[in-house]
């Protein structure tokens, strides 16, 4: 299994209705953290549990359910992660 594929994986615990997850550690070779195993990645993420949530509660669950992956296999992971009310909103505009 993939890394991209066990990220997906361990999201599925914050019940998303949306998951987009891109590996972008092509974008970052010659990068002193693209030397190591670690890749680079960007989630955008819509989930009922961010309800309420500050957006630093919000990555907070998302490193919780990536958890030891943080150390080895994702070295950077730039996150987006929205309730489905403010994704309806941004595109009732």
């Amino acid at each position: 299994m993939s890394t991209h594929d066990i990220i997906q994986q361990r999201l599925e615990s914050l019940q998303p209705e949306t998951i987009e997850l891109h590996d972008e550690s092509h974008e970052h070779a010659g990068h002193a953290g693209a030397k190591g195993a670690g890749g680079h990645y960007r989630l955008f993420i819509v989930s009922k549990l961010f309800a309420g949530k500050t957006t630093l509660a919000r990555h907070r669950m998302v490193y919780a359910a990536v958890g030891d992956l943080m150390n080895g296999s994702i070295h950077a992971l730039a996150i987006t992660a929205q309730t489905p009310e403010e994704l309806n909103r941004m595109f009732s505009h």
